[in-house]
C-alpha cells in the first residue's frame, strides 16, 4: 500500500484533480469544448464536417494542435530548461491559464457569462503542458487526463488481481481515475456559482497553488522521476 500512495502517487492524484476541474470548467461554460479529451476531439474533427457540424470539427482540430503544442514547448522546456525540476511544467500551465483568463477579460469582461474560444486554446494549451508532469527518458509515464487509458489499466489490474495477484494492481489507477473525477465535479460545482473569465481565474489561482504543492514534493530529497 506503501507504493500506492507514495510521494509520486500523491501528487499524481492532486494534478488529475487539478486536470478534472480544468477540464470542467471550459466544458460548462463554452460551447461544450474539450480541453483535456483528445479522443472526442478527434472524433469531432474527423465526423463534424459529415454532420455539418463545419465550425465544431474546425474547433475540435484547432484544440487538438494547441493541445499537442503545449505538449512539444513542455517536453522542450523539460529536456533544455527544467530537467531536474518536474515542476516546471505546472508553472508552464500556470502561466498559460493565467494568459487565457487575462485573454478572456480582455475579450468579454469580467462578468461574461461565457469563456469565448480564444481563451480556450490557450487552456488546452496549458493542459498539454500538464501532461508531461510525470515523463522519465522523454516518455509520458503517467498521462493526467488520459482517462481511457487508466481504465484499461484498471481493468487489467483488476484481471491480475483475481489472478492471485493483489489489490495493488489496480487500486493506484482506480485513486488516480477517482482523483480526475472528484476534479471535475469540483469545477462542475464551481461553475455553478460563478461563469465566464471568473472560473478561468479560480482555475489559474488553484493551478498556481498546485504548483507550490509540486515545487515543495519535488524539491525534496528523493526526486520524483527525471
Amino acid at each position: 500500500m506503501n507504493a500506492i500512495a507514495d510521494k509520486e502517487a500523491r501528487l499524481s492524484w492532486v494534478l488529475a484533480g487539478l486536470a478534472g476541474l480544468v477540464g470542467a470548467a471550459a466544458f460548462t461554460n463554452t460551447a461544450g469544448y474539450f480541453v483535456t479529451f483528445m479522443t472526442g476531439n478527434s472524433e469531432r474533427a474527423a465526423l463534424g464536417f459529415f454532420r455539418g457540424q463545419n465550425a465544431m470539427a474546425g474547433a475540435a482540430i484547432a484544440l487538438i494542435v494547441t493541445f499537442v503544442a503545449g505538449v512539444v514547448v513542455a517536453s522542450i522546456c523539460r529536456r533544455r530548461l527544467w530537467s531536474d525540476h518536474p515542476h516546471g511544467a505546472t508553472v508552464l500551465t500556470s502561466v498559460f491559464l493565467a494568459i487565457a483568463s487575462v485573454v478572456d477579460v480582455i475579450e468579454s469582461g469580467i462578468a461574461a457569462s461565457r469563456v469565448e474560444f480564444l481563451p480556450i486554446l490557450f487552456v488546452s494549451f496549458a493542459m498539454g503542458a500538464l501532461n508531461t508532469s510525470f515523463s522519465k527518458n522523454g516518455e509520458v509515464v503517467i498521462p493526467l487526463s488520459y482517462v481511457t487509458g487508466t481504465l484499461v489499466k484498471m481493468g487489467q489490474g483488476i484481471e491480475r488481481h483475481m489472478a492471485g495477484g493483489s489489490a495493488s494492481d489496480w487500486l493506484g489507477y482506480a485513486l488516480l481515475y477517482a482523483s480526475f473525477v472528484g476534479g471535475a465535479v469540483l469545477g462542475g460545482i464551481i461553475s455553478l456559482a460563478i461563469t465566464g473569465p471568473q472560473i478561468l481565474i479560480v482555475a489559474t489561482a488553484v493551478c498556481i497553488v498546485t504548483t507550490f504543492y509540486t515545487y515543495r514534493q519535488s524539491d525534496e530529497e528523493t526526486p520524483i522521476l527525471g
